[in-house]
């Protein structure tokens, strides 16, 4: 794969790969100089695959490398999403969202049996469910399947804070007949330092896997890598995005503010900076050398395209396909995504202790903060909301139930995973 390239005034250029340094001279050229921005188009007569690329020369502007003679490329969104294409092995530069708790291994096999990347969420698995669910998957589709995982700091228990919260839960638990637990637990074991979860992933070798909420470490990065397997990791901000380039990550997830489900905010203690989704995209196209997956607010064919102008290598998709027969959303879920609430989105911390996006319902109880405890932090303050929403939804009231929405929700269009994934590919003139 090209790494980068350079151009050289002789009209003569270096490139990059995988395992050599390669200079050729140009059969042809035609080169433009501006004021601010330089600009090289280069046709070759030989097929070379080491053409296939789109890389950054040195310059502010890109170099386009493009095989065949005549065959020059003038978008770059084009180029970078056939990178993106070759790098996932994928038809469409089109991911399916992890959504842990939501995808399943049929969504995930049906998505890359249609030609794009289906992905599942194994935060909320144990290790046994893990590995169920990739060897379901991969007995399901031979195509590539990513597999996420999150990297968050585990949250250090604290009896008064726990107390605190399921006290101020107890007049909910009361309305069922129920009693709130008498302890909370942290439900969601972090990927960074589980060994065994590394070690399932070395031995089913998923072709891609992606991080949320940061990064592990780089032992455990390289080890994945060293495997051959293509690693995502979301971004929230430019800092972050460097923090992933730097760590050797291969691909870009730029996720705006705009996205269902849990922001990827390395740091929460840091606070949000809220991106929407095209403001960051287009800051890490013209500040990253990597593919930018575009993430947040994208339901059909116009989005992906605005995307793309913008400078991303693809688009990610995680409410476009809780519709779909496959995903393992539930009636209530699936009713609520058609009705007049999935107009209602909102960012709330008291669900998971976390910030997410979701339908918003009665555990969004953010404001005012002066009138509630403290959260007990991610994942026990979920923990909390899992038991009463348990209680609820047993008597038929799914007003705790956390329905992870992006703004854009009311777009949804209910589907298979194969329509929905050749509509969006037909709408955005794939």
């Amino acid at each position: 794969m090209i790494r980068r390239a350079s151009c050289q005034s002789d009209n003569t250029f270096s490139v990059a790969t995988d395992t050599a340094i390669v200079r050729r001279n140009a059969q042809n050229h035609d080169a433009r100089y501006g004021k601010d921005k330089f600009h090289l188009s280069i046709w070759y007569d030989e097929p070379a695959n080491l053409m296939s690329d789109i890389v950054e020369h040195g310059g502010p502007s890109p170099l386009w490398l493009c095989p065949g003679k005549g065959n020059a490329v003038t978008q770059k969104g084009n180029v970078m999403s056939k990178s993106l294409i070759q790098l996932l092995n994928t038809t469409y530069p089109l991911i399916q969202a992890p959504m842990a708790g939501v995808s399943t291994p049929a969504l995930a096999a049906a998505v890359s049996e249609a030609g794009a990347l289906g992905s599942l969420g194994l935060a909320s698995a144990s290790l046994d469910q893990a590995a169920s669910m990739i060897r379901e998957v991969q007995s399901l589709t031979r195509k590539p399947v990513n597999v996420n995982f999150f990297c968050h700091q585990p949250t250090v228990a604290d009896p008064v804070a726990n107390q605190a919260w399921l006290d101020h839960l107890r007049p909910m638990f009361d309305e069922f007949g129920a009693t709130p637990p008498s302890e909370l637990r942290d439900i969601y074991r972090p990927f960074p330092g589980y060994a065994q979860m590394l070690e399932l992933v070395l031995e089913t070798r998923p072709a891609v896997v992606s991080f949320h909420f940061g990064l592990p470490s780089q032992e455990y990065i390289d080890a994945l890598k060293n495997a051959g397997i293509v690693l995502m990791a979301t971004a929230t901000t430019p800092a972050e995005a460097r923090q992933i380039e730097t760590a050797g990550i291969d691909v870009l997830v730029a996720q705006g503010y705009e996205a269902g489900g849990h922001r990827g905010v390395f740091d929460p203690e840091n606070g949000d900076a809220q991106f929407g989704t095209f403001a960051l995209v287009h800051m890490l196209a013209k500040q990253s050398s990597l593919p930018v997956v575009a993430a947040g607010g994208i339901m059909d064919g116009d989005a992906i395209k605005a995307a793309l102008a913008l400078g991303a290598s693809g688009v990610q998709c995680g409410t476009a396909f809780v519709l779909c027969p496959e995903s393992a959303a539930n009636d209530a879920y699936r009713q609520a995504l058609q009705s007049e609430r999935a107009y209602d989105t909102r960012v709330t911390i008291t669900l998971s202790g976390r910030a997410a996006r979701g339908l918003r319902n009665r555990l969004y109880i953010d404001e005012p903060s002066a009138a509630r405890p403290a959260t007990p932090g991610y994942s026990m303050t979920y923990d909390a909301a899992k038991a009463l929403n348990a209680v609820a939804s047993a008597r038929g009231n799914y007003d705790f139930a956390a329905q992870w929405a992006g703004q854009a929700a009311a777009l949804a269009r209910p589907m298979s995973a194969a329509q929905m994934v050749q509509t969006l590919a037909d709408e955005a003139g794939w």
